[in-house]
């Protein structure tokens, strides 16, 4: 169960509230740090109550990251995931309601850290040797990352990695990515939220606790904006790699 705002420790609302500012910031600049705040969430409140509460302020950080990019995202390849992100939400939502999540968030981690050694691999290859991935090949990436990408949003918040390495997989520029992927979360989280309602992760002490962290978002939302105007293509590549493999090591050893 959440607890109150009034029963947490001031160190805890300290690192909550830099959790809150690193939800803004992955939302408009860099996407792969959004897993430090799932280690955070987890870190202070109850395992699944975190899950929920981090759930409200990600919807906050998509409404910011919407409106920034809302015009760059690429149509064709986030219609192409929506049926596999929705069979990938409904197989999360399902292990939520029969079990717990710790050996599946184990698995998650190493299949991530798995994703960044193929991500690396295609990065260094010759040039001369890369080709144009065969049609199948697309459609059982798409697949797997789609599916993927819904159940661990569902299962810990975790989507923003998988999803990462995907969108970087396909070579987008840095505000193609961030619009595809706002377009993305904003439209699986609010999927997710009747669900988490259900299964009883949103209460109104999730609701208390917050509304208090909100201006958190908001800050770390305008403060992404300043740096996604700044970054340099290949400085932001780097950046969504290591914050995918710091998320994939949280998840394995957590």
């Amino acid at each position: 169960m959440t607890p109150t705002p009034f029963e947490l420790a001031p160190q805890a609302w300290g690192l909550l509230l830099v959790a809150a500012l690193l939800v803004g910031i992955s939302k408009t600049a860099l996407p792969g740090i959004n897993t430090i705040s799932i280690a955070i969430f987890a870190a202070v409140l109850p395992a699944k109550a975190s899950t929920g509460a981090l759930l409200l302020l990600l919807i906050v950080g998509d409404v910011f990251a919407l409106v920034s990019y809302r015009r760059e995202a690429d149509w064709r390849s986030l219609l192409r995931l929506v049926p596999f992100a929705a069979l990938g939400l409904g197989l999360g939502a399902l292990f939520l309601a029969v079990t717990n999540d710790g050996s599946v968030r184990r698995v998650i981690g190493a299949i991530l850290l798995l994703l960044i050694g193929v991500t690396l691999w295609q990065r260094w290859r010759p040039r001369a040797a890369a080709t144009p991935p065969a049609n199948a090949a697309r459609v059982a990436a798409r697949a797997g990352f789609g599916t993927l990408g819904g159940f661990t949003t569902m299962v810990a918040n975790a989507g923003g990695p998988v999803m990462s390495l995907y969108f970087l997989s396909a070579k987008l520029p840095v505000a193609t990515f961030l619009g595809t992927a706002a377009w993305f979360f904003a439209a699986i989280n609010l999927a997710k939220l009747p669900i988490s309602i259900g299964l009883g992760l949103i209460t109104p002490a999730t609701l208390e606790l917050d509304l208090l962290l909100v201006p958190g978002v908001v800050a770390g939302a305008v403060l992404g904006r300043w740096i996604a105007a700044r970054i340099r293509q290949r400085a932001f590549e780097w950046a969504v790699i290591a914050g995918t493999s710091l998320g994939a090591l949280y998840l394995l050893l957590r």
